[in-house]
């Protein structure tokens, strides 16, 4: 068939649309991507038939025209192309129904498999195809299809069908050849020889690029280089690299862009994969950068080097239509886990899913973190595709941490004692209390804040986005190792992997032992300072409240048991390796047996394991069930009203000419930049925070689109940030806005 006489679109004809897609498939095998033969022939055959279904008189019309799908008189095109694919042409059925799997799903605008079963659709199917050759569908064939849906060969080649569409689609590279990040390596020990001619890659490091083709867990200790060791095992090959805080993404994006690409060409080499990636993008452009175009190269999965979050990649796991794609590309690529200790039962459940899937179809695992539970270790190696790693631990004998601890609840008097001792003694002066909820860290400050002490800040997840950023900025100014500093900086578990500080003391709450060593790593982080006398100080016992207790509590029954054993006789300088070996000894399957953590664990790992593809819709794919919402208190809605109400128009203003595509992105990143003027001054609540018994405390709506609103509440805002209201301030201010209403 000639398909160059149809149009795919106004102004590209079938055949070349075809031959576009073609070419990314054979950039991928170039590549060395696609490391079967057979897979790479099938798909070939797929890419070639996918759009033949466009030919048919009333597409062309549609296209011609410009006008809209119609039900009624046409068929999805996906469809139609499976009747001009010959089952006879293939040396076995299974190799039909693997192209005809991948054809027939490249996009999912009806029911496709009815749609070849259904009467109607049949007929409507033959007459549209009238004109052309085209081969009869058996009653076999749907069953079969769907059969083929869990076929790895199948799974891969609709992937990558997606891919070289979507991106000879999007006018999108689908993949830029790694070819850089080794040299960067190089360059970047060439500036430390430059300060220091003994500089050189340490054990860690030189472990990762001796393991490069092997999957690895390694444990080492803060300040060791886990980073460039995690690039190190990527080297020149496509690589992820996954953290679980945005805070930590950011920084380490922007390391990697100055450190070791020197901002050179980042466009074709760094993504960045979170849900306020754009707005970042926007903030940190350079004129000669499309930011557009970066950013949908970067959500297509183009860039040889991406630093994400987990739900940007790991929802694959869920096996929504289209989710091969994301299969597809981590089959062929390597993947770092930083901080895995750092996930909830549900998330860790999907990422060790996702991770024995990926290894399952070709991709690499490398594990770095700071703690390792053997539990963890030990799930990744049993059940369903179990992994083999090289593993290695890197412990310095370095020592850090003298350890104070306390069979009580955390105390302000204790806290505020040894500050006043710090102050007469006339050291170096930085605390920082960690608590483990927003409310506690409240508490504390207010508890001290009464003793008339003036330098103390808090910082915690609950104030308005522009005052944490701020509050943010100030306290890795403030927590820089060469600073000499007087404060109390109170905060909650977002200190523990986000922020690069070191403080001198400690004093903390218990939750379990591995987060609890994340926290001693925000304190004497390189060791220079003297540990003669305590510098951590734990409080072992915690509100009651917050353990678990079937559906209330959010802190792990068991794990916080074990962890109190685990601590209630140290006392004194406690070494890296000392920590290695008490989570080893303490957070064992065994020792956790009976957990809700492991129950909870155990339950999304069967739910997820038994999904069916296509079960879920894609909007229902999300990896945290959390439900959220980013509010402006009224106080400081009131307070910036003009500025708020103003930029509300701005964005709600519409475009009456028709405009080229570089008009419409500057607009479009105009208008992102607008929004965070507005968001700046959100604040993420739970629903219990700005409900009561189904009364909500809503005063205004802020437009944003013509479908997305930012609401307005009555609440608690100080300085100590949202404060949520008891269930009688909730009901008063109820009350009394009814009355005035």
């Amino acid at each position: 068939m000639d398909l160059s006489i149809y149009k795919a679109k106004p102004d590209k004809t079938i055949r070349e649309h075809t031959d576009e897609v073609l070419k990314n498939l054979d950039i991928l095998q170039n590549l060395n991507y696609i490391k079967s033969k057979y897979v790479y022939e099938l798909l070939k055959i797929a890419c070639e038939y996918h759009d033949y279904g466009k030919v048919n008189k009333e597409f062309q019309k549609r296209v011609k025209n410009n006008t809209k799908f119609n039900e009624n008189i046409e068929m999805a095109h996906n469809v139609l192309s499976l009747y001009f694919i010959n089952q006879k042409e293939f040396k076995n059925k299974e190799d039909y129904y693997k192209v005809g799997f991948a054809v027939l799903n490249h996009h999912n605008y009806c029911d496709n498999l009815r749609a070849i079963q259904n009467k109607e659709c049949k007929e409507l199917s033959k007459s549209l195809l009238s004109e052309f050759k085209i081969y009869p569908i058996k009653i076999s064939t749907p069953s079969n299809l769907k059969e083929i849906t869990k076929n790895d060969d199948a799974i891969i080649i609709k992937g990558l069908l997606h891919k070289c569409d979507y991106s000879a689609s999007g006018e999108i590279p689908i993949e830029y050849e790694n070819n850089f990040l080794s040299c960067g390596l190089n360059n970047l020990l060439k500036k430390w020889k430059n300060e220091d001619n003994d500089a050189s890659w340490n054990d860690l490091q030189k472990f990762c690029k001796e393991n490069t083709n092997n999957n690895i867990t390694v444990v080492a200790q803060t300040g060791m280089g886990k980073t460039e060791a995690g690039l190190h095992w990527i080297g020149n090959t496509k690589g992820f690299f996954i953290l679980p805080l945005k805070t930590a993404i950011n920084s380490i994006y922007k390391r990697i862009k100055e450190n070791i690409l020197d901002n050179q060409h980042i466009e074709s080499r760094l993504a960045l994969l979170h849900s306020d990636s754009l707005s970042y993008y926007n903030d940190d452009k350079n004129d000669e950068m499309d930011i557009m175009d970066y950013y949908n190269q970067s959500k297509q999965l183009s860039l040889p080097l991406s630093i994400s979050t987990l739900d940007q990649l790991f929802d694959f796991v869920f096996k929504y239509q289209g989710y091969e794609l994301k299969l597809a590309t981590l089959s062929y690529s390597k993947v770092v886990i930083d901080e895995i200790q750092m996930y909830g039962a549900d998330l860790l459940a999907y990422l060790i899913y996702g991770i024995k899937t990926l290894n399952k179809f070709g991709g690499k695992i490398a594990i770095l973190t700071a703690t390792l539970a053997p539990f963890i270790k030990d799930l990744l190696k049993t059940g369903k595709n179990p992994i083999e790693f090289e593993e290695k631990t890197f412990i310095t004998d370095i020592k850090r941490h003298n350890v104070k601890i306390y069979h009580n609840q955390i105390d302000t008097d204790i806290i505020y004692n040894k500050f006043e001792e710090n102050k007469k003694k006339g050291v170096s002066n930085k605390i920082l209390v960690v608590c483990n909820t927003v409310k506690k860290a409240q508490q504390i400050y207010i508890e001290l804040s009464k003793k008339k002490e003036s330098n103390i800040n808090i910082l915690h997840s609950k104030f308005i986005k522009c005052e944490r950023t701020a509050k943010e900025i100030q306290i890795l100014s403030f927590g820089k190792t060469e600073v000499i500093g007087e404060g109390i900086w109170i905060s909650t578990q977002i200190v523990e992997a986000s922020l690069d500080i070191d403080f001198d003391y400690l004093f903390t709450e218990l939750s379990d032992i591995s987060g609890l060593f994340q926290r001693f790593g925000r304190c004497n982080r390189k060791g220079v300072k003297p540990i003669d006398e305590a510098n951590c100080f734990v409080f072992l016992e915690i509100d009651k409240n917050l353990l678990t207790n079937g559906n209330k509590g959010f802190i792990d029954s068991k794990i916080y048991s074990v962890s109190k054993d685990a601590l209630k006789n140290i006392d004194g300088v406690l070494t890296e390796i000392d920590k290695v070996n008490i989570v080893n000894k303490y957070l064992t399957i065994q020792n956790l047996k009976g957990s809700d953590y492991l129950f909870n664990y155990n339950r999304f790992m069967k739910w997820v394991e038994d999904l069916e593809p296509y079960e879920l819709d894609k909007k229902d794919s999300r990896l945290r069930n959390i439900v959220s919402y980013n509010v402006i208190p009224n106080k400081i809605y009131q307070e910036n009203k003009n500025e708020i109400d103003e930029n509300s128009r701005k964005l709600l203003k519409c475009i009456t000419k028709k405009l080229e595509k570089k008009e419409l992105d500057k607009i479009r990143l105009e208008k992102i930049k607008v929004k965070e003027e507005i968001l700046k001054y959100t604040v993420p609540v739970g629903r219990y925070d700005i409900y009561y018994q189904g009364t909500n405390v809503i005063t205004k709506k802020i437009k944003l689109s013509r479908n997305e609103v930012i609401n307005v509440v009555n609440c608690k805002y100080n300085e100590l940030g949202f404060i949520r209201l008891t269930s009688k301030e909730l009901k008063d201010v109820v009350d009394n806005y009814d009355n005035f209403l």
